[in-house]
């Protein structure tokens, strides 16, 4: 059995595609996924599976988000190597503290984007704003806060791959949640 991470987009986001992380848990586990936990409402999810690929594993939590809960939502999974690669990647090592945490952002990308524009990244890009792009995930500093990123707002669009988002702090609690400890309050 191996460790993964489910990372769902747009559940309980603004009112929309809402659901309840414990009937989550309880539908996947029924679906036969082990040791489901999940971390806050944003749809974090860790599981165990036999599964040796990430790829059935999305499309089964996809599945079941659909059949059980009639909603639709990417879902995109990583391995536990893949998540711990991603933190220990991390370009920006001085914004990783609990008090900053909520201001870098690491993007996981559905795949490496092919020809990425540097420039209309830049052009987005506050003054104070920092990004670097490692394999499949897009890291970005915004130490003015994220809602008011252009750069945050449009990073997807620009690399041209679907992607989801988490802070810091979240990357660092499913960790925690991976590890089987209990991850610090949200």
């Amino acid at each position: 059995m191996q460790t993964w991470i489910a990372l769902l987009r747009g559940v309980n986001v603004g009112g929309n595609n809402k659901l309840s992380m414990r009937l989550l848990a309880a539908a996947l586990e029924a679906a036969d996924f082990r040791d489901v936990r999940t971390y806050i409402q944003s749809g974090n999810i860790v599981f165990r599976s036999a599964s040796r690929s990430s790829v059935p594993l999305a499309a089964r939590i996809a599945s079941v988000l659909q059949a059980e809960f009639a909603i639709t939502a990417p879902v995109l999974v990583l391995g536990l190597m893949e998540l711990r690669a991603a933190a220990s990647g991390n370009p920006f090592p001085e914004v990783g503290s609990e008090a900053d945490g909520g201001r870098l952002h690491l993007h996981f990308l559905a795949q490496e984007p092919g020809r990425v524009d540097r420039a209309k990244l830049e052009t987005l890009r506050s003054g104070t704003e920092r990004w670097a792009l490692r394999g499949k995930v897009f890291y970005l500093h915004t130490p003015d806060g994220a809602g008011k990123s252009k750069l945050m707002a449009q990073a997807e669009k620009t690399l041209g791959v679907p992607a989801t988002a988490r802070n810091w702090r979240t990357v660092c609690a499913l960790l925690e949640l991976a590890a089987g400890g209990r991850p610090p309050a949200a």
